[in-house]
């Protein structure tokens, strides 16, 4: 498959262009940067710290949307939208991993899934899916006497909080339990803030350093407390995953599909 690559000159664009040069059945169809960027014409492979791969870095996604079969996005919520809607024009697989998204970006993916495959994911990586997967089932076997906490930390130069990965477990919690994320959650406490409120969901946020990603979802009850906990050593894992979703699109109907379905869970 041609696999097309947009913001492929950041941190997370260059490890999708070493993991696609380095997948079987995969080849790069292109990759582009935002006009102005000081990478354009920059070679894609000697950019990613790899052999040279005959691509340069351009500006044009339209293009770019045309030469590919799939195209997978870790930009930014406007950037997002505009690609979703080149998805759509173009016929184009899409697989997002921005995260950060409004409901009106949001409806903007939605309507390109009406068009083409969509594979949308807050963290592309098998562990946090799984985990999510057992924070649904622990969500719903613990009562409300069981209070949920979730706790992220992410790198210094993360733009949004809770965490894309944090909402979304926060939103297994709050599926397992069969109640609305939106009405339950917490992402604020300053001041004197009262007791706990029964069956609500905590989140909290930390930022520092170089971390890639931690993320712990906590059930806390009298006299014992478990803790479920997935910590990311590398983006290469989002990179595998997002990859192994790209590949997973072939053939399949339009819709917005999720690494559940990419992965059979």
């Amino acid at each position: 498959m041609r696999i097309g690559i947009v913001g492929a000159g950041g941190r997370m664009g260059q490890m999708l262009v070493r993991e696609v040069a380095a997948t079987p059945g995969a080849t790069l169809a292109g990759g582009t940067e935002r006009p102005g960027s000081a990478l354009l014409g920059r070679e894609l492979g000697v950019l990613a710290g790899i052999d040279p791969l005959g691509v340069k870095v351009a500006d044009d996604p339209a293009a770019l949307f045309r030469a590919a079969d799939v195209v997978i996005d870790f930009t930014s919520p406007a950037a997002t939208v505009s690609h979703a809607k080149l998805s759509a024009e173009t016929g184009t697989a899409l697989v997002v991993g921005t995260t950060g998204l409004s409901a009106d970006d949001q409806a903007a993916i939605s309507t390109a899934a009406a068009r083409v495959p969509v594979v949308q994911a807050a963290n592309f990586s098998l562990g946090v899916n799984l985990l999510a997967g057992l924070v649904r089932k622990v969500a719903a076997t613990l009562g409300d006497d069981w209070d949920i906490e979730i706790v992220e930390m992410h790198h210094r130069h993360k733009v949004d909080a809770p965490s894309g990965t944090a909402l979304a477990l926060g939103q297994a919690a709050a599926a397992g339990r069969g109640v609305d994320l939106q009405a339950m959650k917490d992402t604020v406490r300053d001041g004197h803030t009262g007791a706990r409120q029964p069956g609500r969901i905590g989140f909290a946020t930390l930022r520092g350093g170089d971390v890639v990603g931690d993320h712990t979802v906590l059930f806390a009850a009298e006299g014992e407390r478990l803790e479920l906990t997935h910590k990311a050593a590398s983006r290469a894992i989002f990179a595998r995953g997002a990859v192994r979703a790209a590949l997973w699109t072939a053939g399949k109907a339009p819709g917005l599909y999720g690494m559940d379905d990419v992965l059979g869970l």
